[in-house]
């Protein structure tokens, strides 16, 4: 009886399998006469439905004037610009849909007993001065080898985010001209 509840589930799971496997109609595209590979939609991948909507996935807009600047979920050129900006801090989780980018700790070649990290967080699918936010933390090796928070004043956090913005407005307008001309 004890084995019985043991093989039950898996001789349950295999015939699941094996139905569902019997279940597909799908013929590979070679074997089909040409007739209906031609009258097939979708037989140009460029035109397949995707999770991204029609077109796909489009990272840094289609140039057409607004301010959205592509697919993800936050403002593209925002984005790129917090990639392009803060590029040698360690990258160590990034969400293009949710708009968060979280860098590790770096510390500086000229100052190896301080360390700094970064959080940024981008607010919206819009180019705006209040859609992005940018957070410093800093800590400094005291003498007993341990790392101790120390102040970060509020102007770095503004100088980072007005360098982001200053470098997104900056790509919005390069993708405008290239897809201008």
């Amino acid at each position: 009886m004890i084995r019985m509840k043991r093989i039950g589930p898996v001789l349950f799971a295999v015939g699941l399998l094996g139905a569902l496997a019997a279940c597909t109609d799908a013929v590979p595209l070679d074997t089909r006469p040409q007739g209906e590979i031609d009258s097939d939609p979708f037989a140009d991948h460029s035109k397949r439905p995707t999770i991204f909507g029609e077109g796909g996935l489009d990272l840094f807009g289609s140039g057409s004037g607004n301010n959205e600047g592509g697919a993800l979920g936050v403002n593209s050129f925002l984005w790129r610009a917090t990639l392009d900006t803060i590029r040698d801090m360690p990258l160590n989780s990034a969400d293009p849909f949710g708009g968060v980018l979280i860098y590790d700790w770096f510390s500086a070649p000229e100052a190896p007993n301080e360390r700094v990290k970064a959080n940024v967080y981008i607010l919206g699918r819009s180019l705006r001065a209040d859609g992005i936010r940018v957070a410093v933390f800093r800590q400094v090796l005291g003498p007993d080898s341990v790392w101790r928070d120390a102040a970060v004043p509020q102007s770095v956090n503004i100088k980072i985010e007005d360098a982001i913005l200053t470098k997104a407005r900056q790509i919005r307008n390069q993708v405008i001209i290239q897809n201008n001309s």
